[in-house]
């Protein structure tokens, strides 16, 4: 196995736990709303804590999908000119959104960091603890969509095979 097929196949566990952690939030959420719902409606006594935990797992459900959307190549872009373009360009443009991507993760990355710094001593309502665990995902979520977008960059710059899932955005 070289070193290329060992970086992807880390860069796709740590994509793919970051699918399974947002599922598994994405469960607690429903199950946390629904008990929501049984709590004000069956036993007349609402569930405070439901609203900010909810917000929580929204933010990392979030952040995570993104991260694992740019390993994937399946985030949000409009294709419709990039395929119109000669091979070349197209990979010239392909370049530039991934480098657009990475300096947005990275300023992600930095403001999120200064979020949870500045947020240490602010508690979550009801929840109690550090309003920087809403920050936190932003730090998470920009440092990996800046690895997995350099990867992305080296790839196509060597112009090593993808695995499936992986654009090059140079397929003819």
């Amino acid at each position: 196995m070289t070193k290329p097929d060992t970086i992807d196949r880390a860069l796709d566990s740590i994509a793919h736990l970051c699918l399974v952690s947002a599922g598994i939030l994405l469960v607690f959420l429903i199950i946390s709303f629904g008990w929501l719902v049984f709590g004000r409606y069956v036993l007349n006594d609402t569930p405070t804590w439901v609203e900010q935990s909810a917000l929580l797992c929204v933010v990392y459900i979030t952040c995570l999908g993104a991260a694992a959307g740019v390993r994937h190549d399946m985030h949000l872009k409009i294709d419709m000119i990039q395929e119109a373009m000669p091979t070349r360009l197209r990979s010239v443009m392909c370049q530039m959104a991934d480098l657009f991507t990475a300096v947005f993760g990275a300023f992600m990355a930095w403001q999120g960091y200064m979020l949870v710094l500045d947020n240490l001593d602010r508690p979550i309502p009801i929840l109690g603890i550090s309003e920087s665990w809403r920050a936190l995902p932003l730090v998470i979520c920009g440092v990996l969509m800046v690895i997995f977008t350099i990867n992305n960059i080296l790839r196509r710059l060597t112009g090593s095979s993808t695995q499936t899932g992986h654009s090059t955005g140079m397929e003819d």
